[in-house]
């Protein structure tokens, strides 16, 4: 971060400095009792399972300029580190980095949606940087903690941050923007993810909706062409509001060609045609570049530059990540799943350019309720339709996507109790020249597969 006194944090926090120099400048704010560096301010959270005060000490003698605690324990040490005591640590982490942001005043883009956040959040990132310094969230902090450290990480010389934004539960999404209180907004899609505590498609829409309605006046919004949802989105936005996608929108991904190594594709915006690659495979992601192209098209960045920085494109791990082994193409898309990024990953794998096998290795989907027997016979029907060898599963959940695919009349059907079991069938069907796709929700950890298959 950039280089700040702790009295403005305690200032920011409205919390009482007890202890210390609220003169002396600090240049990191961590929760992670781990990962204090000498100058640090730690924030003492407190879960359900936890209580991060029991390790004050430890972080003091670790040289931690500051605390942020809600309660001051005389036992501790006393030694050069500030005390600063709030109400609430959570309260005083999210305060801290509110003020921050008014005080640094990056351009912040917010971003959200049912899938493909995080690939699109590190694709704007690419773009915008081309521009300005620009810093985007790690992984995928994203939530209530993981916001305010992003914010807090943006350094003297970023002047951009692109900062993911999840939700699992209504009103989460409010509650970020208002730390993060962003210049522009990004959403990707209105999906299925997390309808367990949602209730409807419908409530996703809207929650998803309320970051792009509270981007100001002088601000952008860029909305996904292809998605029902972008119209009713969009009446509720102040800012100037853009659309991209595929085949349609203000930047427009057509003529789409799919290889092994990625998608050859054009991008025309408002009629300035420009020829681009984007090494990672996935008529989805094409999408996802159209989003973030726009954002930095907004921004005033020219589009063949854009479309040359496209052609340098990383994600983070997991996310349609290509690994040969042994003549085999891996595709490792086993970071999240939901419905509609199932059937993006399956359609991917049925377009691969191969003459060999083409094999859905498949787990199951959280957070769906009591949609989830529906949605997982849904994607085993939609992947029996697709031109796939064989379709397997791990787990008992996962098995109602095979047992839906089997009953639709697909032959090469199985489910598999663990990952070990799959990955040593994997090992005595494989070819040089075959493709699979891993793919399941978090917690199916279908990563697995590969690590069993490698050491098979």
């Amino acid at each position: 971060m950039k280089p700040i006194a702790i009295q403005t944090l305690a200032d920011f926090a409205g919390g009482t400095l007890r202890q210390g120099e609220g003169s002396r400048l600090v240049s990191k704010v961590t929760t992670d009792s781990r990962k204090v560096a000498d100058g640090a301010i730690f924030v003492a959270l407190v879960g359900d399972k936890f209580d991060a005060h029991d390790f004050i000490p430890q972080v003091m003698a670790a040289g931690a300029a500051a605390v942020v605690v809600s309660r001051v324990d005389p036992a501790w040490p006393s030694s050069g580190c500030a005390i600063l005591e709030v109400k609430d640590t959570l309260v005083a982490l999210q305060d801290m980095a509110r003020g921050y942001r008014a005080w640094h005043q990056p351009l912040i883009i917010g971003l959200t949606g049912s899938n493909g956040k995080t690939s699109t959040k590190d694709l704007t990132a690419l773009i915008m940087n081309l521009k300005v310094p620009t810093r985007a969230t790690f992984g995928n902090l994203n939530n209530h903690i993981g916001v305010p450290l992003t914010l807090l990480s943006l350094t003297e010389d970023d002047e951009c941050g692109v900062v993911e934004m999840g939700m699992n539960h209504p009103g989460e999404i409010k509650t970020l923007v208002d730390i993060a209180l962003p210049d522009a907004a990004i959403v990707t899609n209105v999906g299925m993810a997390h309808i367990e505590y949602m209730g409807s498609q419908d409530a996703i829409g809207w929650e998803k909706g309320t970051l792009p309605a509270n981007v100001h006046p002088e601000g952008v919004v860029v909305l996904n062409a292809n998605d029902k949802y972008t119209s009713l989105i969009a009446r509720h936005c102040q800012a100037t509001v853009f659309t991209a996608g595929t085949d349609a929108g203000d930047v427009r991904a057509f003529d789409l060609r799919p290889g092994p190594d990625g998608t050859h594709f054009k991008l025309d915006f408002a009629g300035e045609i420009v020829e681009t690659f984007l090494p990672i495979m996935g008529e989805h992601m094409v999408g996802n570049a159209a989003l973030a192209a726009c954002m930095g098209w907004a921004h005033g960045i020219p589009p063949t530059e854009i479309a040359t920085a496209f052609s340098q494109a990383k994600l983070t791990g997991g996310r349609m990540e290509t690994k040969t082994v042994d003549g085999i193409l891996f595709i490792d898309d086993s970071y999240n799943a939901n419905p509609d990024s199932m059937r993006a990953g399956l359609k991917t794998l049925a377009s691969v350019e191969s003459s060999g096998q083409k094999i859905a290795v498949l787990g199951r989907m959280g957070e769906l309720g009591i949609h989830a027997h529906a949605e997982h016979k849904g994607v085993g029907l939609y992947a029996a339709g697709l031109p796939l060898t064989a379709i397997y599963t791990v787990g008992e959940e996962a098995a109602q996507i095979t047992d839906a695919a089997h009953a639709a009349g697909h032959h090469e059907t199985a489910n598999f109790q663990s990952h070990e079991d799959c990955a040593a069938h994997l090992k005595k069907m494989l070819q040089p020249g075959d493709a699979v796709l891993l793919k399941g929700s978090r917690s199916a950890g279908m990563e697995k597969i590969l690590s069993h298959f490698q050491t098979a």
